[in-house]
């Protein structure tokens, strides 16, 4: 969620109806430095709203609750009874995180948490549980079942005299049950077993197949752009701005920038059912729960924050970087943050990482009347007219004096708010979100620790002062300025971090993966790449960095373009239009070009048409009657009447999907054949559901075994698939990168080393080399490349 929750927006929008004619039109006019003020005089005097945000703020609770954490605990204990260790596992992570630290529940949380990691196979991170359980004061009492735990996990580790060690510390302790020496006598038997086979072949090799390494990129970095490859220039003209331009011919694939976000936030995101029913606490698994706070490295046993419930990260030291950073003072205004939004979130860690000197400088250069921040483009020129490279760049906003653009906060800074462009009402309630975070900042006595007026060891504890005046103090008015400028700038040049998850259990022989928003984040550098609806770019990330590869040949000369959003292939041009007219710009490039001025028909609307019920041809009209193309057949049929069939369609499609996840696959089959006949009768063969099904089929059939019967689903798919997005686009690849598992699984030998071969060219050109999937593909290929000779001549 971007933007505040819709109570508050909707609040502000009758205070912004409310307000005098006159305070609204110097409101509509005012420079971010007199919108703060005037923002601090209204929300200083409308004592109502600012009861309604602490009213909101309940609605998303971040603090500790020791009985939520109880309760997840309890639910925890049922999975892990019940063999879904998965559940478990993630539920123990929620009770963790509600627990006060330090406390001998969070260590029992720690310690359940450590048996569901060794039911999962996950050693060293079940160790790390262990020695979690261990420093927050685990019971004597129980210890010595959590030490088996620890020799077990060090058995399978190979990790033999540590697993002596302790088996025989345990040995000799008089005190223990049953079940624990029965557990000692098995574990004590395997370490013997393990001990002799290792005197019988001391030296013996360890197999290090580790995955085939795929080809090293080569890399030269530009001397004047921060992370960007030295086939790039960095150009600025009047209708552009400031822009990339290939400085040479580039290949496809060949790798142009790597970024690491200035700042990112973590994004909520969609909740994923956990098994369990409704509860007073919510059970479901969001990216909150998934994905570590500060790196965005995917979770498995999460290190939650000290002083909330909501921030969890993927280790000790990750937690320790963040609170120094920022958390230190975001800790406290979790809620008020998750109730105004990303947007809000991200502008006060930015002005947190760049620290107030920084932040006060260039707001204070703002002020002073410098074009260069009032209006970052007006004043540049054309590097061709320059004497040099040099000089040249010097002109153009965000470089320093060197000229180097570099990944900075002062480039960040220099990004356009176009505060102009923006609705006076919009910029009404981003100015009274900021303001009232700043307000609570100063309530919670959190000031000096935003000004870095505190040592670090005075961080740990905020103070909450005594008494606090209404008015904010002028440094805090600026913070509250740079923070309305980014709140302001993420419109236009937010960029969302997104990552390819997993859909239903990972341990599946075909793995089915969708994109998903994981955060917004600001990159500086990749923020010069303008729009264009068929780029020759294609960006991935790994964690919080950016890499942006070469989608086509771009020869030198031409402008190196991204997609901001709608693609040629998926919107007609008047749709692509309308919803980038939210960047402030009307877009120019080769393909609105193409279908404004050419006359060239955008096929999206015909692949995704309803088709007449009798002759099958296409139905097209733009009132609610749509008539059938084919001029010998009069049939006519209501756009809604369609369009509530596909509605139903989509939703037994759904139903036929939860029947899957629960295991039933005859019954999902069945219904999607059904779903599968429906469909064409009313709509047209390459509709994107028509794919959509066919791929849904493959799934429920790879469930099944039944490997050749997926694949020809599939196959059918990756038509629909090439038809929209093109035979080497990021969407072929991920297909034919799951038709490739399914031929590897059916050992149809021949054809899955032909199809990894395409499907290995089309996603190193997207992701690289390194990525994790053509790591898969090339140990699939590998195996198969090994077995006999006549088998591989048989397939």
């Amino acid at each position: 969620m971007a933007l505040p929750v819709a109570e508050w927006r909707g609040r502000t929008a009758r205070l912004w109806a409310a307000l005098d004619p006159a305070l609204r039109e110097r409101l509509a006019a005012a420079s971010l430095h007199d919108a703060v003020r005037l923002g601090c005089d209204l929300l200083r005097t409308e004592e109502e709203e600012e009861a309604a945000l602490v009213r909101l703020c309940h609605q998303a609770p971040t603090d500790k609750e020791p009985e939520a954490a109880s309760w997840y605990r309890e639910q925890g204990n049922r999975q892990f009874k019940q063999g879904h260790y998965q559940a478990a596992l993630r539920l123990y992570s929620k009770a963790a995180s509600h627990e006060p630290p330090g406390s001998p529940e969070v260590s029992v949380c720690f310690a359940n948490r450590s048996a569901a990691l060794l039911h999962l196979g996950h050693f060293e991170v079940c160790l790390e549980d262990i020695a979690r359980a261990e420093s927050h004061g685990y019971p004597d009492r129980l210890l010595p079942k959590v030490l088996l735990r620890k020799a077990e996990c060090l058995l399978c580790l190979g990790r033999l005299q540590d697993a002596q060690d302790i088996l025989g510390a345990l040995e000799s302790k008089t005190a223990l049950d049953r079940v624990v020496t029965t557990h000692l006598t098995r574990l004590k038997s395997q370490l013997k077993v393990k001990l002799r086979e290792k005197e019988r072949c001391p030296e013996a090799a360890r197999e290090a197949r580790g995955g085939t390494q795929g080809k090293s990129e080569i890399w030269e970095e530009n001397n004047s752009i921060s992370g960007a490859s030295s086939s790039l220039s960095l150009s600025f003209d009047a209708e552009r701005g400031r822009h990339l331009v290939a400085s040479q011919d580039i290949v496809p694939g060949q790798s142009l920038l790597k970024e690491e976000a200035f700042v990112s936030v973590l994004c909520p995101g969609e909740s994923l059912p956990l098994q369990g029913g409704e509860a007073a606490w919510d059970t479901r698994a969001t990216n909150a729960d998934l994905y570590c706070h500060r790196c965005l490295r995917q979770l498995l046993a999460s290190v939650p924050c000290q002083g909330c419930s909501y921030a969890k990260y993927c280790s000790q030291d990750c937690a320790d970087v963040a609170w120094q950073q920022y958390h230190r003072t975001e800790c406290s205004l979790g809620a008020l943050l998750l109730t105004l939004g990303v947007f809000c979130h991200v502008a006060l860690r930015t002005v947190l990482l760049a620290g107030f000197a920084e932040v006060s400088r260039l707001v204070g250069c703002s002020h002073s009347g410098d074009e260069d921040l009032q209006n970052p483009e007006a004043r540049c020129k054309p590097l061709s007219e320059a004497p040099d490279a040099g000089a040249g760049a010097r002109g153009i906003p965000g470089c320093n004096s060197n000229g180097r653009y570099q990944s900075s906060y002062q480039a960040l800074f220099h990004l356009l708010p176009h505060t102009e462009q923006h609705g006076a009402e919009h910029k009404f309630l981003c100015t009274l979100s900021v303001v009232a975070i700043c307000k609570q900042l100063q309530a919670a006595g959190l000031e000096a620790a935003v000004l870095s007026q505190e040592s670090p060891q005075q961080w740990s504890k905020p103070k909450t002062r005594e008494k606090t005046s209404d008015e904010l103090s002028p440094e805090l008015k600026t913070v509250a300025e740079a923070m309305l400028r980014h709140v302001l700038q993420l419109q236009c040049n937010a960029q969302a971090i997104t990552v390819m998850q997993e859909l239903g259990p990972a341990d599946g022989a075909v793995v089915n993966k969708k994109p998903v928003r994981l955060a917004t984040a600001f990159f500086p550098v990749l923020s010069l790449l303008n729009h264009s609806c068929c780029p020759n770019t294609s960006v991935s990330f790994s964690g919080t960095a950016a890499t942006v590869r070469a989608s086509q040949p771009i020869p030198r000369g031409q402008e190196v373009l991204h997609c901001y959003g709608p693609h040629r292939c998926r919107m007609k041009v008047a749709e692509r239009q309308q919803l980038l007219s939210q960047y402030f710009f009307e877009c120019r490039c080769q393909a609105c070009l193409e279908e404004l001025e050419s006359g060239v028909k955008s096929l999206v609307p015909i692949r995704n048409s309803f088709c007449c019920p009798k002759c099958r041809a296409q139905m097209q009209g733009e009132e609610d009657t749509l008539c059938c193309s084919n001029e010998a057949c009069a049939t006519s049929a209501s756009r809604e009447n369609l369009s509530c069939r596909l509605q139903d369609l989509q939703q037994r499609i759904k139903k036929a999907l939860d029947l899957l996840r629960v295991g039933k696959a005859d019954q999902a089959v069945k219904m999607l054949l059904k779903c599968q006949m429906d469909a064409g009768n009313f709509l047209s063969p390459e509709h994107l559901l028509m794919g959509e099904m066919e791929d849904h089929l493959a799934q429920v059939y790879a469930t099944l075994g039944q490997w050749q019967e997926a694949a020809r689903h599939l196959k059918k798919s990756i038509e629909v698939v090439e038809m929209h997005h093109g035979p080497s686009s990021v969407e072929t690849g991920h297909e034919l990168f799951k038709l490739a598992q399914i031929l590897f699984n059916g050992f149809a030998v021949s054809e899955a080393l032909s199809t990894i071969q395409r499907a290995e060219g089309i996603l190193s050109v997207h992701f690289g080399p390194q990525s994790a999937q053509i790591q898969e593909l090339q140990e699939m290929k590998a195996c198969l490349s090994e077995l006999p000779r006549n088998i591989l001549q048989r397939t």
